[in-house]
């Protein structure tokens, strides 16, 4: 458990360091005013979920991978199949159920107004991949739980997938310009930050597409693709209509904004 969470740790940092450094090199937009102190209260929001999920769950995935695995639980574990299989099946699962997570937080209100902490964001970087609720976190490692129990998902699949759907959201969030050739030819497999900036528009229809996190073909295979915004990435407002002002995007009031926010009339099926 101590080598994952090193590992877990060396890439965050590594990843972060190098998006970071590319972004300021190639921005895709212009960043707006006031970015360290958008940064401070992303980067604060990573502080409160890692104390909090080091609190609740102090093995984290990991630890029920392990136990599934001791236990024989799941549907992997029922297959005779060779483990290099195995890993990689249980990875492509994973970010096939972070698909479905996804499009249920957009789906119910009571979960939207969680996950609204992530797309109130006015700007669109590394830091906005991990920008979310405390709670909403938690409840993902629940279902996360529920999803390695029930696939039987080996420790070393967890590992592996948690590592690139950190590197992932950092990576499909930045702010990086992508040649449009390179671009089109890595979204027929992942999510490139093209791909998923669609996603953080502030238009209704374009929120509610492109949810895919590592893998571009959930997208693809379930409608919900778009391949670029109406009005063009530079021209595209980021964010969400009820939250257009820095001062009510603060630490605090992200914390407490699933509790006092309207909820707009994002959630997929619901009109004004």
């Amino acid at each position: 458990m101590d080598h994952e969470l090193l590992a877990r740790l060396t890439f965050f940092l590594g990843t972060f360091i190098v998006v970071a450094l590319i972004e300021r090199r190639l921005p895709r937009r212009h960043p707006l005013p006031h970015r360290g102190q958008r940064w401070l209260n992303n980067l604060g929001l990573v502080v409160v979920n890692s104390v909090a999920l080091r609190a609740l769950f102090p093995t984290a995935a990991v630890g029920i991978a392990l136990l599934t695995e001791q236990q024989n639980w799941g549907l992997l574990n029922q297959l005779e199949l060779p483990y290099v299989l195995t890993v990689l099946l249980a990875v492509i699962a994973l970010d096939f159920f972070i698909y479905l997570q996804h499009v249920l937080f957009h789906s119910i209100p009571l979960l939207w107004r969680l996950h609204m902490v992530h797309h109130a964001d006015l700007d669109y970087d590394l830091t906005t991949g991990l920008r979310f609720h405390p709670i909403e976190i938690i409840l993902s490692m629940v279902i996360k739980f529920g999803v390695i129990t029930m696939i039987g998902a080996p420790a070393l699949a967890v590992i592996i997938f948690e590592i690139l759907l950190n590197s992932s959201a950092m990576f499909n969030h930045s702010n990086i310009r992508l040649p449009k050739r390179i671009d089109e030819k890595l979204r027929l497999a992942i999510v490139t930050p093209d791909f998923h900036r669609v996603h953080h528009s502030s238009r209704k229809t374009e929120t509610n597409s492109n949810y895919g996190f590592c893998l571009s073909i959930w997208d693809r295979a379930f409608g919900t693709y778009r391949p670029q915004p109406s009005l063009g990435h530079d021209a595209m407002e980021i964010g969400l209509e009820q939250f257009r002002r820095s001062e009510e995007l603060t630490l605090g009031k992200l914390l407490l904004l699933p509790f006092r926010a309207t909820l707009g009339h994002y959630p997929i099926n619901r009109e004004r």
